[in-house]
């Protein structure tokens, strides 16, 4: 079977060109300190808000294109920001690259990075770039998360916590629902039909047999689950009433969290179910969610708090005049500057300075 990448590489492609990265001289939309923001790099990122609201919305794709097409220039220059931050602190991204791809491609059931690479490059993706564009991810992440993040969960009080628990409570509010994990035995296509589902329904009832005796689940998945979910331990994500076969779903939400299901047959083979987690309908109480409320407290509190350090990093970097016709909705009336001219003497030395450290001077 065609190994498939999944599509949000081709959003990261498409969204994060490899800033940085040696191109061919042309237009230029921005220049942040030495790097460049190019009118391809600027298409580019266009295209990729569009595909993003595209997928979020269908139905109203134009209007959440138009909403965040006016920041296009700002987020770009955002990452550059971020980017050289991260440089100036160390963080090159390259562990946590290693492990990202690891991960993928034995998500993806591949033996090597080099057929990863195959995989990607029979889709018509840039490896090169799409490797590139992660690790550039992974430092603006881990730029946020030191400078940005690390202050702000000891802010966060118990207090704060409950509170924001209370009121959101409707939030919470959920209806009964049920996480599934499974294994699936397939019979073998080269063996004849009758021979084949024998075969399969045996090593079914031989995992359940281990399972019950006590091997994890989980492990037996990985290691005998013929679904693309073994890699996850057979995990198939979470289902509310009403979005299962009604066989299955009656099996399901008959099991208790923790239950093991009989062999049960399919059209792709046999099927082991179990019943990872099982919430009642209901409002669930503020310890059952509290690293969920503590997580939406901490998302609310970063965007203001990392819009105010960009800010700041834009009055500490050197970002001349823009190509007529596209503005920086994020700039800081204090940057130096937008013009490459300053009234104030302090601020032409400090400019002076950047420049020469940049070697534009």
């Amino acid at each position: 079977m065609k190994k498939l990448i999944p599509c949000s590489l081709l959003i990261c492609v498409a969204a994060f060109p490899a800033l940085g990265a040696n191109t061919v001289v042309e237009e230029i939309v921005a220049r942040v300190n030495n790097r460049i923001i190019t009118l391809t790099d600027y298409k580019r990122s266009q295209e990729a808000t569009r595909q993003q609201a595209q997928q979020e919305d269908p139905a109203n794709a134009d209007k959440i294109y138009k909403g965040q097409e006016k920041d296009i220039l700002r987020d770009l220059i955002d990452h550059q920001l971020l980017l050289e931050k991260g440089s100036d602190l160390g963080i090159t991204g390259d562990t946590e690259l290693i492990k990202y791809l690891n991960n993928m491609r034995k998500e993806m059931k591949l033996d090597s990075l080099e057929d990863l690479e195959k995989a990607a490059t029979a889709q018509g993706i840039s490896f090169e770039d799409y490797k590139q564009n992660k690790r550039n991810d992974i430092i603006m992440q881990q730029v946020i998360g030191r400078e940005v993040g690390s202050h702000l969960g000891q802010n966060i009080t118990k207090e704060d916590e409950q509170r924001f628990y209370d009121q959101h409570k409707s939030e919470w509010q959920h209806p009964e629902q049920v996480r599934l994990s499974e294994i699936l035995v397939a019979p073998k296509k080269d063996v004849g039909n009758d021979e084949a589902l024998v075969a399969a329904k045996a090593k079914a009832e031989d995992l359940l047999a281990q399972i019950r005796k006590g091997a994890k689940f989980e492990d037996v998945a990985k290691k005998n689950s013929d679904d693309a979910t073994a890699a996850q331990g057979g995990d198939l994500g979470e289902f509310q009433r009403g979005t299962m076969a009604k066989e299955w779903e009656e099996k399901a939400f008959a099991m208790k969290a923790g239950d093991i299901s009989d062999v049960m047959h399919s059209k792709q083979g046999f099927i082991i179910l179990e019943v990872t987690e099982h919430q009642t309908a209901g409002v669930p109480s503020f310890k059952e969610v509290e690293p969920q409320v503590e997580n939406a407290i901490y998302m609310d509190k970063l965007q203001p708090a990392l819009r105010e350090y960009l800010t700041k990093l834009r009055e500490e970097a050197y970002i001349p005049s823009f190509k007529p016709g596209y503005v920086d909705t994020g700039a800081s009336p204090n940057q130096t500057t937008l013009v490459e001219t300053d009234q104030s003497e302090a601020k032409a030395k400090k400019l002076a300075k950047k420049k020469k450290k940049l070697g534009i001077l």
